[in-house]
């Protein structure tokens, strides 16, 4: 038999209160607050008149000096959100970024590591296989073989 869930009075009580307080706080805000009529600048070109003050031309109809200052803090913000992005994808491990150089290979090892074992046999031999137990030097078919398989 299953039994009816039951209500959690203990420390989510005060929060989701508070929540909910906000909530119709907010929404009474929202909800009794009165405008006025959009104001504007007509049909003035507003972007060319950034663009005026962005190169101080003059031949801009609406003075932007106030939009040219917000377009410019949006420009930081933007520029610094990126860099931080940048900064926080980019994952480093003994001094060198991790990408391509670091892919796992077939024995776990990364690609850095497999490369100082390709010239060694004995190297090959002592590397064996934890879950089978056979070395890569036994359980490697060459390309000899696959042709004379082949024919």
């Amino acid at each position: 038999m299953t039994t009816r869930p039951r209500l959690k009075l203990g420390s989510h009580l005060v929060p989701g209160l508070v929540a909910l307080a906000l909530f119709v706080v907010l929404a009474a805000v929202f909800l009794t607050a009165s405008f006025e009529n959009a104001q504007g600048f007509g049909g003035a070109p507003i972007t060319a008149s950034i663009g005026y003050a962005m190169f101080d031309l003059a031949g801009g109809e609406v003075p932007s000096d106030g939009f040219l200052i917000a377009f410019e803090i949006i420009d930081l913000v933007l520029i610094a959100a990126l860099a931080a992005a940048v900064m926080l994808a980019r994952r480093e491990s003994d001094g060198k970024l991790v990408g391509v150089e670091s892919i796992r290979t077939d024995g776990g090892r990364s690609a850095d590591s497999a490369a100082d074992y390709a010239g060694s046999a004995d190297d090959a031999d002592a590397d064996a296989d934890t879950d089978t137990g056979v070395s890569s030097k036994e359980g490697a078919i060459s390309a000899d073989e696959k042709v004379g398989e082949a024919n």
